[in-house]
């Protein structure tokens, strides 16, 4: 091992002591694992940095696949693959008008996590 420590290498404890009380408590208060199971796999939609630009696109108004792709300067095919990814994981639903399908945000949820995400990365 480097003569570097990392500051997760520097923050472990120096003494082996479980602090029961407070593992119970944490334990108590954790959601079922299919709940953070399926939390896991709501939290990879937003992993990718395209889906969360489309995301913030759809904040302001529904947009079509061919909006999308003209505001990202994307393809329509790259669009839709996401769009159904995002589709598959409940977080834009759409509606037919037409020969167009208009995307939206699935409800205020995702708009509320989008901004406090956002919100966290610029505090830097």
């Amino acid at each position: 091992m480097s003569a570097k420590h990392t500051d997760a290498e520097l923050e472990c404890c120096e003494e082996h002591i479980v602090h029961t009380d407070a593992v119970m408590a944490a334990r108590s208060a954790m959601p079922a694992e299919e709940i953070t199971t399926a939390a896991s796999d709501f939290f990879k939609a937003f992993s990718d940095k395209t889906r969360l630009r489309i995301l913030a696109a759809l904040v302001s108004t529904e947009l079509c696949v061919c909006d999308i792709a003209s505001l990202l300067n994307m393809s329509q095919s790259a669009i839709s693959h996401q769009l159904r990814f995002l589709k598959q994981a409940r977080l834009v639903k759409s509606r037919k008008n037409g020969k167009t399908v208009y995307y939206a945000l699935c409800d205020d949820h995702i708009q509320t996590i989008l901004a406090q995400g956002i919100a966290h990365v610029q505090e830097g």
